[in-house]
């Protein structure tokens, strides 16, 4: 039975939403001229990522999926949804896994973890892996999704910079391959909890190298005024791997560097590389213990739009870690580790879009005398809370028809009653576009579902799996009912 579509709900606040970090004064954005709008790159296989591979337009205009017409998807399963392409998928797990394989199939040898704070679901998880990648995770959520996938608990990883007893247990009475350590306080409770379950446990230390990387300063990870990891400046990284090395019922596994996300440029993991390296190498030399391993993170960005840079491929990533590690250890003196990595966004992100029905469409005058035409979606920052966060730039086309009118400048908004809720900062769209015509908007894979909510008691929208011309369930729609099922007044 076709589900009923969700249409805009709540006014929108009035004037254009502000743009800069949280805090700035609003008025300013009054003020600004608003970026150059431009149109969304084609879904033809050939525009630098940012939609799914298999997506094309129809003979009749209308974007079709791995084979499925999104006039099809809307009508069975409702609109807003994330759409996504599982071959796609596959195939981005698959090529890490083959160009690391390859990198280091001369030095120690790699492992890849699919980074699931991106998106997780079982269905994920169990691709990921049957492609030949290992799971990382970040809580005890995340940790019993990859357990239920069937993923062996000696290919899933524990990070957290705050676990909790019951995580850490189940990482311990599931095998976990490695736990990693965050703080001295932690190499405490996990020492203590593995003692009371006479296991050993493996684990890891985060490395705060000083490098910041990424394209907003709440997702670069590894300078010294942020929650992550022991500086490895300050002391704090030594001084828990030697609190490690003395503890029996800890196996120190190795260290772990993470220095941001949506990362274009790789000369950050140059300089975070040799920085770990050469703590293994001290290490090594005040205690004849070499570490085996050494983990560089992730956070390899993608394209969001046509005007970002092409991002790194991963044979391009794989072939920099791996001619670092063999420098630097060379010029160390040490034997090289195995390397692990952990891209997520970069795998999952392209491989999604999200697809929406137009509600409330109206011109609005600039303060420069121009005009933008606002459209509003049947969703927003609940689905896609990205552009109010993190300032994180999208695109979108006309997904349910051709159209040769004019294109208009543009901005995507949601139906929450915030004046920041926007999809889509500026975009160049058709000038006819009406209410009931279905928008799509590319590289939504990566924290849009994770990091969705229920703000103003939205039900979040479902995910669906595309493949050879059909379309399966992997996280059902939120009803009303599920919302009200909580609400124990």
């Amino acid at each position: 039975m076709a589900q009923r579509r969700h249409h805009a709900g709540p006014r929108q606040r009035p004037g254009p939403a502000r743009r800069g970090r949280p805090g700035a004064d609003v008025s300013a954005a009054h003020a600004a001229a608003p970026p150059p709008a431009a149109p969304a790159p084609e879904p033809d296989g050939t525009s630098t990522g940012v939609w799914p591979t298999s997506v094309r337009r129809g003979d009749d205009g209308a974007l079709v999926v791995a084979g499925v017409d999104v006039r099809d998807i809307a009508a069975e399963h409702g609109t807003p949804a994330y759409v996504l392409d599982e071959a796609d998928l596959r195939g981005r797990a698959r090529a890490y896994a083959r160009a690391f394989a390859a990198a280091f199939a001369d030095l120690a040898g790699a492992d890849v973890y699919y980074a699931g704070k991106a998106f997780l679901s079982v269905a994920v998880a169990r691709w990921v892996h049957d492609e030949g990648l290992r799971v990382d995770t970040a809580t005890g959520g995340e940790l019993a999704v990859a357990l239920r996938a069937g993923v062996p608990g000696g290919h899933i990883g524990l990070h957290g910079n705050n676990k909790s007893v019951d995580e850490i247990v189940t990482a311990l009475e599931q095998g976990v391959g490695r736990i990693v350590v965050d703080s001295l306080a932690e190499v405490d409770v996990v020492a203590r909890l593995a003692a009371e379950r006479g296991v050993r446990a493996p684990v890891m230390v985060r490395v705060t190298t000083g490098v910041h990387a990424g394209g907003h300063e709440f997702i670069a990870t590894a300078h010294e005024d942020q929650k992550f990891g022991l500086s490895l400046t300050s002391g704090a990284a030594r001084k828990a791997v030697d609190e490690i090395l003395a503890r029996p019922d800890l196996d120190l596994v190795g260290l772990h560097s993470h220095i941001g996300s949506q990362i274009m440029d790789l000369a950050g993991f140059e300089v975070a590389a040799r920085a770990v390296l050469g703590l293994r190498a001290q290490v090594a030399a005040d205690t004849g213990y070499l570490m085996p391993e050494v983990d560089l993170g992730g956070g390899y960005g993608i394209a969001y739009t046509g005007a970002d840079a092409t991002p790194p491929t991963p044979e391009e990533v794989a072939a920099a870690l791996a001619g670092v590690v063999r420098r630097a250890c060379a010029e160390l003196g040490t034997a090289v580790p195995r390397v692990s990595v952990e891209p997520g966004r970069s795998i999952v992100g392209p491989s999604a879009l999200t697809l929406y029905t137009v509600g409330t469409v109206k011109d609005v005058q600039l303060d420069d005398g121009g005009r933008r035409t606002y459209v509003s979606v049947d969703g927003g920052m609940s689905d896609n809370i990205r552009p109010a966060l993190y300032e994180a730039d999208y695109t979108a086309a006309l997904a349910g028809r051709a159209s040769a009118a004019e294109a208009v400048p543009s901005r995507v908004v949601g139906k929450h009653c915030e004046s920041g809720d926007i999809v889509v900062r500026g975009v160049a769209l058709p000038a006819d576009v009406a209410a009931g015509d279905l928008l799509a908007v590319p590289a939504t894979g990566a924290y849009g579902r994770s990091m969705a909510s229920n703000y103003n008691l939205v039900p979040r929208p479902p995910v669906l799996a595309v493949r050879d011309g059909a379309v399966r369930v992997l996280v059902r729609r939120e009803t009303l009912e599920d919302l009200l099922a909580l609400d124990q007044g």
